[in-house]
């Protein structure tokens, strides 16, 4: 594959159809197969919508999924439970996991809808799954009473998920870390967890960490177990660029950039995008860039997200021929 590759960090926006059958689900109103169904019908306009715009890596969208740990929770019903609401901030309520017995992976949880999705596409799709740390960070932990304990064994359970992945034929695993940045003193166990789930594995890996103050831990970050780090820059003005440059020689990694802001309806123009590529070229060669939104899109319309995926798209073409890179 050639240089500065163009995807999608994860989530798209989940078509009307299918968020009022979910609805409809949970209060009982149609059965499982009648939202599978639904569901599956939605990753199929994802796929399609992706190939049209032509991204080069293709995401399955997550329509399957609500919360990015409870759907895995609600999956390890021999080690996790979902509690009652519980207040996040304001008037917003949630249900959290809870981690209730000795975590151990039970079997498939998500081989059958990255392997539906790939069937649709000769283009690599990429598995997707929440990392260790993000899984025992964001639920309430009444088995193990050790932080690290809780991780190290989530860890497990999710390298198994991946390793099922890479032998279904994904070629591209992403670990999803969003937690990873709100707590810089536990880096190293960040690290530790992660290499549990990508050491070996036959696959290129990749982390996506969400927004966060890098700059103190920025060794930890550029030193992470995986092949390619996906991080947002568009939102905060590349300032992570300076970072990487300032690293340079530590900074060996693939880097998949940011360049529209997935918080603003206002769409990007293809200045601003390809202005935002160049400052990612003056950083890295272009065979270690990849080009996509800051963070999943699943919060923004279908039509925004498709502009914002197109406007990426078309922008990155027009920079390689500029640049005559193949």
């Amino acid at each position: 594959m050639s240089g500065l590759l163009t995807t999608a960090v994860g989530s798209l926006p989940k078509p009307g159809y299918l968020a009022k059958a979910r609805t409809a689900f949970a209060s009982g109103r149609i059965d499982g197969a009648e939202l599978d169904k639904l569901t599956r019908q939605a990753t199929a306009e994802c796929i399609r919508m992706q190939e049209d715009v032509g991204l080069d890596v293709l995401v399955h969208g997550e329509m399957e999924r609500g919360d990015m740990v409870a759907y895995f929770a609600e999956l390890l019903t021999e080690s996790m439970a979902i509690s009652g609401l519980v207040r996040s901030y304001g008037n917003r309520y949630y249900r959290k996991p809870i981690i209730t017995d000795e975590l151990h992976w039970q079997g498939p949880m998500t081989i059958d809808m990255w392997r539906y999705a790939q069937g649709l596409t000769d283009k690599p799709v990429k598995a997707m799954l929440t990392g260790p740390y993000t899984m025992v960070d964001w639920s309430f932990d009444e088995h193990y009473g050790s932080r690290r304990e809780a991780i190290l064994a989530m860890a497990k359970v999710v390298r198994r998920e991946a390793e099922e992945l890479v032998k279904a034929g994904a070629k591209f695993v992403q670990v999803d870390e969003p937690a990873a940045s709100t707590r810089p003193e536990e880096m190293e166990l960040v690290s530790e967890a992660l290499g549990i789930v990508t050491q070996g594995l036959d696959a290129r890996t990749i982390t996506h960490i969400c927004y966060g103050d890098f700059a103190s831990v920025f060794h930890h970050i550029a030193n992470l177990p995986v092949d390619q780090l996906d991080l947002e820059m568009a939102n905060s003005g590349y300032n992570l660029l300076n970072l990487i440059q300032e690293h340079n020689s530590e900074f060996q990694k693939e880097l998949a950039m940011g360049v529209v802001d997935v918080h603003n309806h206002v769409l990007e123009t293809r200045e601003q995008v390809k202005a935002g590529i160049r400052k990612g070229l003056e950083v890295l060669p272009p065979e270690r860039l990849f080009i996509d939104p800051d963070c999943g899109l699943k919060t923004r319309t279908w039509d925004e997200a498709e502009a914002k995926l197109r406007v990426i798209v078309e922008a990155t073409r027009e920079v390689k021929r500029e640049l005559e890179i193949d």
